[in-house]
């Protein structure tokens, strides 16, 4: 007779003399549900993919694309706004230069015009290298910082003695074209 527990039968598997244990049965023999009973117990649902995320809040990478394009736009409304108080700068000294060449002539001319180039070096450089020049190292500055050798040599030279001198010989047109074209570096 067959060990309790055994099913006398065909043996799979290898053949060792031995009877193997059936699988354990189940339902009320093992004191546990079957699968269906099982499932409809724990009220068990399939397995869910989570849903796609929402726009906001958004992933980091792009708060990282946000603050470069924030501080992209800054800078470049930084420096547009530079660029304007240049050329609004730049336009207020070119008016005040053609307003200078319309109403005065000789000595005057040629000491506004150089007062007019001062100040705009003044802004524009330090003041300890710009103020203290007179005469040719005056005339050597300009030259040095977009003058090309008018000032000291053209028709700027006059910007050294013309202001002192009782009838300066300058020519009124060169000397404001020449400091126009020197503002227009400088500003």
């Amino acid at each position: 007779m067959p060990a309790p527990g055994l099913v006398p039968g065909p043996v799979s598997g290898p053949v060792s003399g031995k009877a193997q244990a059936p699988p354990p049965a189940q339902g009320a023999a093992t004191g546990l549900p079957d699968g269906q009973a099982l499932q409809e117990a724990l009220n068990l649902r399939d397995i869910h993919p989570p849903g796609t995320p929402g726009p906001w809040p958004p992933a980091p990478g792009w708060w990282v694309v946000l603050a470069l394009l924030a501080a992209t736009l800054a800078a470049a409304g930084v420096r547009a706004w530079r660029a304007h108080r240049a050329r609004a700068r730049r336009r207020r000294i070119l008016a005040e230069l053609a307003g200078i060449g319309g109403q005065t002539q000789g000595a005057e001319l040629a000491a506004a015009v150089s007062a007019l180039l001062k100040r705009v070096a003044l802004t524009r450089f330090d003041r300890a290298d710009v103020a203290p020049l007179t005469g040719q190292a005056w005339l050597d500055f300009l030259d040095r910082h977009g003058g090309a050798g008018s000032f000291s040599a053209g028709p700027g030279r006059v910007l050294a003695e013309g202001p002192y001198a009782p009838a300066p010989d300058l020519d009124p047109q060169a000397l404001l074209d020449l400091a126009r074209d020197w503002v227009g570096r400088n500003t």
